[in-house]
């Protein structure tokens, strides 16, 4: 993999809680509007462009890509965020607490180095993704990633693991952080340090080069809109130079596959196909084990019933909540698309019973990240807006390496990834 060190532009120690920013994809214009409400520093005013007009402006009418480069010509000017003079890696951490549900009772840490990606291993293959992108979406992106002539917020890799890069990054953290910062509203932490050593730097771009692929973990839109300006770019002669032009290289937070924290995305669903409940369970027998949660003390987040193994299924339905075994024979191991619990899941019950064909369009199928828990779905059935629900067990990164290598794709909502990337701590720049 060809990397190379950025000048990042970024906001001071003391500024950096009140710019950084959840991802723009993870919340709609209103819930951005009310997070940035009061903070002129927050980033959402440039990465969510829209909520500097009034509710209800198309986020994709010209003015708001304006008003994202006034405002980031804003923030530099005023000295919330401001380049680094030379090039430089980052190493960012990110925590779960261990009293945060997705801990399992014991604080995780996960350390990505901050790079600059070539383009030209995305287009080429060697950075390899496993979903799907909408055409729509991709030019929404690469519209602000050309008026802006910047990377607002970084793309999540993953690459495999490797204990020369991991004592680097050891080394690295020994040391005073630049950034430390417990993050509203998902109480994550987030720890940041500057890698100033030009001998580190070297190294971390040569053992890079020895690396044969990475993979896209979150962040599919923006690697492919990343790339997209790069190409363009690239067509346009420029003045031949020994310096790659930085518009060859786009933000990426790159983390060891062993280190990350994938959970569950789970399904609820409006009917039944006009089917009872006892026809339901009746129809799911034919694939699945099924048995019945009695006397056990359900808590407010439902982990008792959580799926316990790959191919074991939690349905909330009526007020129950059941396991569903799926029997041999009904999936396929040896397959990476055939192994996963989301194919199984809609093969043998959205599909085959609920004639739920089409999970990116059918209307009667709603998906809930883990994050949310279990709780959530019971709740969305007992209210009566969905009729059942199916909690599913996580993939893994392998299952995801896996389908990369093959060239295959993803069921659609099979992952996510916890912690999202705090978007605002440093800004990659397409000028050299």
């Amino acid at each position: 993999m060809k990397i190379k060190p950025f000048r990042g532009i970024r906001p001071p120690k003391e500024l950096v809680e009140l710019v950084s920013s959840r991802p723009y994809d993870v919340l709609n214009s209103a819930e951005a509007r009310a997070e940035a409400a009061g903070n002129e520093k927050s980033l959402y005013h440039i990465i969510k462009p829209e909520i500097n007009f009034e509710p209800g402006t198309d986020e994709h009418d010209p003015r708001v890509y304006q008003a994202a480069v006034e405002q980031f010509a804003k923030f530099r000017k005023e000295g919330w965020l401001v380049q680094d003079a030379e090039e430089k890696y980052y190493v960012y951490a990110q925590t779960i607490m261990a009293d945060n549900p997705l801990s399992g009772g014991k604080q995780k840490t996960q350390y990505g180095l901050v790079v600059g990606a070539w383009v030209d291993d995305y287009l080429e293959g060697r950075i390899k993704k496993h979903e799907l992108t909408r055409k729509d979406k991709e030019e929404d992106r690469m519209k602000h990633v050309r008026v802006l002539n910047a990377n607002m917020e970084p793309v999540f890799f993953a690459y495999p693991h490797r204990d020369d890069l991991d004592a680097i990054i050891a080394d690295v953290t020994k040391g005073a952080p630049e950034y430390d910062f417990v993050a509203a509203p998902e109480g994550f932490r987030h720890t940041f340090w500057v890698i100033n050593d030009k001998q580190t730097i070297a190294k971390i771009t040569e053992i890079f080069a020895q690396i044969p692929a990475m993979y896209i973990a979150d962040g599919h839109h923006r690697s492919a809109a990343a790339a997209g300006v790069g190409a363009e770019r690239k067509k346009t002669p420029t003045p031949k130079t020994d310096v790659r032009p930085e518009y060859e290289f786009f933000l990426a937070v790159c983390f060891p596959d062993n280190q990350l924290n994938i959970i569950d995305y789970n399904r609820v669903v409006k009917d039944l196909n006009g089917l009872t409940e006892e026809e339901f369970l009746e129809k799911l027998k034919e694939d699945f084990e099924i048995s019945e949660y009695r006397n056990i003390e359900i808590s407010t987040d439902c982990k008792e019933v959580r799926p316990k193994a790959l191919h074991n299924f939690s349905l909330y339905m009526g007020g129950k909540w059941y396991s569903l075994t799926a029997k041999e024979g009904r999936y396929n191991d040896a397959d990476p698309i055939g192994v996963l619990d989301v194919t199984i899941s809609s093969n043998l019950i959205l599909d085959k019973i609920l004639g739920i064909k089409d999970l990116r369009s059918d209307k009667r199928i709603d998906f809930v990240g883990g994050i949310r828990g279990l709780g959530e779905l019971k709740r969305r059935v007992d209210s009566g807006e969905m009729k059942m629900a199916l909690a599913l067990y996580p993939v893994t990164m392998q299952q995801i390496i896996d389908i990369a290598d093959s060239g295959n794709i993803m069921p659609p909502k099979t992952t996510w990834f916890e912690p999202k990337l705090r978007s605002g701590l440093v800004v990659h720049s397409l000028e050299n």
